[in-house]
């Protein structure tokens, strides 16, 4: 199994509304996780195209 991108405890600690905890689903992480890794890429081929082997936030 590949290594997770994302910190589930980090996850599930910001998921608040109005200041009270929200359950978060196995489904979301899997879908946050493919999300974050399409954003990653996006922003590779971006500094790419501009010449760059750094990302920077202007990649989002």
């Amino acid at each position: 199994m590949a290594k997770s991108i994302i910190v589930k405890s980090q996850v599930k600690e910001s998921a608040r509304l109005e200041g009270k905890p929200l359950s978060v689903s196995e489904e979301f992480y899997k879908a946050l996780e493919d999300k974050n890794k399409k954003l990653i890429e996006e922003a590779c081929r971006r500094a790419k195209q501009n010449s760059r082997n750094t990302i920077m936030a202007r990649d989002l």
